[in-house]
């Protein structure tokens, strides 16, 4: 995720396009118009928009590494979270795929293996929490 964000800023930053300066672009730029008061180009919002989907990006990375060591103490607490996560992320591939082009689809992808990841291998074990906590020591599995 932080490579994402990483990559998605220095995209911004370097106001970059891949078929070069066109019409377009400077039409962006020099067309002005009124938004709440304030004089704006589509280029401000373009730029704008960019700039904070990277700061939305670097905290969803921030929040996962974060939730690491959540799922590591109380699985079952933090599965709900990732999965929400995993839901945005595929839900964000399909718009880069559809909208975008490849490389935003292919880091979306590639967040979105590792939440699913996260999410199925973060199952709850037979000895829950619950029950450790509830009697104060550790349950013994039953005899046949």
């Amino acid at each position: 995720m932080f490579l994402f964000a990483a990559g998605h800023t220095m995209g911004a930053l370097d106001s970059w396009s891949p078929p070069g300066e066109t019409a377009v672009l400077q039409s962006m730029r020099t067309f002005r118009f009124d938004a709440s008061g304030v004089s704006r180009t589509y280029w401000d919002f373009y730029i704008g928009f960019g700039l904070y989907i990277s700061i939305l990006l670097f905290l969803n990375a921030v929040v996962l590494w974060q939730l690491g060591a959540t799922a590591r103490a109380e699985p079952e607490r933090a599965r709900p979270v990732v999965a929400a996560f995993l839901v945005a992320s595929i839900a964000g591939t399909y718009v880069a795929w559809r909208y975008i082009f490849m490389l935003p689809a292919l880091f979306s992808l590639a967040c979105a293996v590792c939440l699913a990841m996260a999410v199925f291998t973060s199952r709850p074990s037979s000895l829950s929490n619950v029950d450790r906590s509830t009697t104060g020591t550790t349950p013994t599995p039953s005899q046949p």
